[in-house]
């Protein structure tokens, strides 16, 4: 059955396609982790960390890097794999035969969704593993800190903390006030407030408030009140790390974590619309993997003597420009210039604009 759905044709085009595609995704997070260990294995020896802890760090960084690097490696292996076609005149031999470039290219824009699909898995992947990452390092001890003063949280459900001291290392909270408004025209769901003098986080059970009042105010005449010693709240359910706000870079979250810390932040009255781009592009970039084989595929036809050197400059040139583009995007999102949600997708328009071009104009 198999041989019925791939011709010999096909199977030559996957296996030069995957041969570069996949040296190029393992190559490069190799030589990324290389250097980095060379710039900090110092300071993670002054760390006094285990040498096994920071091999299996490294590890656990190769998903954010291969997320990354994939969308170049399926550019790499577009560019390269028909170059070569090109340059032995196998292009020219099957279309004698009566296959179209567009038949040709068939199996690479099939691997390019595999590959789409791949990254799209090592995006979902790599913040598990970046966090595992952190504490094999003990990044949050050495370079965080691990207190915060008079701040507020925004939390689900509409609820908001006012916090006059955190301590993460202790578990503790000083002055804490929770409020949560309710529906004018649903007594069910009255506005409260609960303040308590202190806090104290355990793993196994959460917080348990202590010396505080309940305010419960059903309308704007009634305040009903309690006052009490002890008192766990279901709802408090945040960690003093969460609530320290240590853990909100964008690499660390995965994309539903990351839709529900923007949904808190714009609670809370904040700017999320980098945060905004940040999850567009996490959809985004797999997408670039298809994208970019549209796109690369018909450019590596326009020279047929330029060789690897042609291939390797055609590909770090159109690396560096949508790496620019993205940034460019990423800012005039963040500003609130254009919707964050469209400013992550136009490289990819872009691009899918130009490949589609390049392609109509390739003889068939």
């Amino acid at each position: 059955m198999r041989r019925h759905l791939l011709r010999p044709l096909d199977r030559y085009v996957l296996r030069e396609f995957s041969k570069i595609f996949f040296a190029t995704a393992i190559g490069f997070p190799l030589l990324v982790t290389v250097f980095d260990l060379t710039d900090n294995l110092d300071k993670y020896l002054n760390r006094n960390l285990p040498r096994l802890d920071i091999a299996k760090s490294y590890l656990y960084w190769i998903p954010d890097n291969m997320s990354m690097v994939l969308p170049a490696a399926t550019l790499f292996a577009a560019v390269f794999t028909i170059g070569q076609l090109t340059r032995h005149s196998e292009i020219t031999a099957a279309k004698a035969s009566g296959l179209s470039f567009h038949r040709v290219i068939r199996p690479i824009l099939v691997a390019s969704v595999f590959a789409g699909l791949l990254t799209l898995g090592m995006s979902e992947l790599s913040p598990l593993t970046n966090r595992r990452h952190s504490e094999l390092l003990q990044e949050v001890k050495f370079t965080s800190g691990t207190e915060r003063f008079n701040f507020a949280y925004a939390a689900e459900h509409g609820r908001v903390y006012k916090v006059a001291t955190l301590r993460v290392e202790q578990g503790t909270i000083n002055d804490i006030q929770i409020e949560r408004k309710g529906r004018e025209q649903d007594p069910g769901y009255p506005t409260y407030l609960l303040t308590a003098t202190s806090a104290k986080w355990a793993p196994a059970d959460g917080w348990s408030l202590h010396d505080g009042t309940l305010h419960v105010i059903p309308s704007r005449t009634t305040d009903v009140t309690f006052k009490f010693d002890s008192l766990r709240d279901s709802r408090l359910q945040e960690t003093p790390k969460a609530m320290l706000g240590s853990s909100t870079a964008p690499q660390e979250m995965r994309y539903r974590e990351l839709g529900k810390y923007i949904s808190a932040l714009e609670r809370s009255g904040g700017d999320a619309d980098e945060l905004r781009v940040e999850r567009a592009l996490k959809l985004a970039i797999p997408v670039t993997c298809i994208i970019i084989a549209l796109f690369g595929a018909p450019l590596a036809t326009s020279t047929q003597r330029g060789g690897t050197a042609y291939g390797i400059a055609v590909s770090l040139a159109t690396t560096i420009v949508f790496l620019i583009l993205i940034q460019l995007t990423k800012a005039v999102g963040a500003k609130g210039l254009l919707d964050p949600d469209i400013a992550a997708w136009i490289p990819n328009a872009l691009f899918g604009i130009a490949g589609l071009i390049l392609l109509a104009r390739v003889r068939t």
